[in-house]
């Protein structure tokens, strides 16, 4: 029964790494994927969504105690909104000038990542700081008396996957959404069709900065963040956008969950051997 429960702990492990993943780069397979933009403020954006998340629970703390414990369920959709209007306020001001511009982007956002950055270390200080878990997701799910698992873990996998879902329903069965594949798939002729491109633009990028906010909020269950902290997954991201397909979201949850699984248990070796 241990040798069950340890490999279906290592597995459950793997699967929300490969959800954390996929909020990561969930954001990108929009702005990198499909509207072809290299943001390279995009791990900047995962850290705005987490210090929302640290500013929400403060408030709850001091204004709201006894509603601490689902604060979270607050942070979720104002870490979405921080990054969809900041996102939709640097695309009209900046980015909107880069398209078909791949290595004035590049800079640019690198650019725009470190002002972020910077703004952040400002406004909170430079050292990490440590956002409380609530007390409902700091227990775990036990199946037996060696088989559980982590409530946030578990927490982040259904947001990843509810996330995952609203974004294929938005992309394929709404208005918007297919005016958004109409406008980044040829421009010119949904421009003739009546369809606003530039708004759609600002859209989409403020969708996929929005998605960064989410993933940085779910960060905040397993760490201490920092200003610095959005640096540690871009690279990431854009591998498994890659990876999976330019703008293709089946082919991104493949590849970030090969990742999560190939990161698990290569960390497993190392601590064996």
């Amino acid at each position: 029964m241990k040798n069950i429960s340890y490999w279906f702990s290592n597995i459950f492990n793997a699967l929300s790494v490969g959800s954390i993943y996929i909020l990561i780069a969930m954001g990108l397979v929009i702005t990198f994927g499909l509207m072809k933009i290299i943001n390279m403020a995009h791990g900047e954006f995962i850290m705005l969504g987490a210090y929302t998340t640290y500013v929400i629970q403060n408030i709850f703390e001091k204004y709201w105690k006894s509603f601490f414990d689902y604060y979270i369920l607050v942070a979720i959709p104002v870490a979405f909104i921080v990054g969809f209007l900041i996102g939709v306020f640097i695309e009209k001001t900046i980015v909107k000038r880069l398209y078909e511009r791949t290595l004035d982007s590049l800079l640019l956002t690198w650019g725009i990542s470190l002002i972020l950055q910077q703004l952040v270390r400002n406004i909170f200080g430079a050292p990490n700081v440590e956002v409380k878990t609530p007390q409902w997701m700091s227990k775990q799910i036990n199946f037996t008396s060696h088989l559980f698992i982590p409530s946030r873990r578990l927490f982040i996998l259904v947001v990843a996957i509810s996330l995952l879902i609203l974004m294929f329903i938005l992309l394929n069965k709404t208005v918007i959404g297919l005016r958004i594949k109409a406008v980044l798939q040829n421009r010119e002729i949904a421009s003739a069709l009546g369809i606003n491109s530039e708004e759609i633009d600002s859209l989409s990028f403020g969708i996929g900065t929005g998605l960064a906010g989410v993933a940085g909020c779910c960060l905040t269950m397993l760490g201490p963040i920092g200003p610095s902290m959005g640096t540690n997954y871009i690279i990431d991201a854009f591998m498994i956008v890659i990876l999976g397909g330019m703008g293709y979201l089946p082919g991104v949850i493949i590849s970030s969950l090969i990742i999560g699984f190939l990161k698990t248990f290569f960390e497993l070796n190392m601590s064996t051997t």
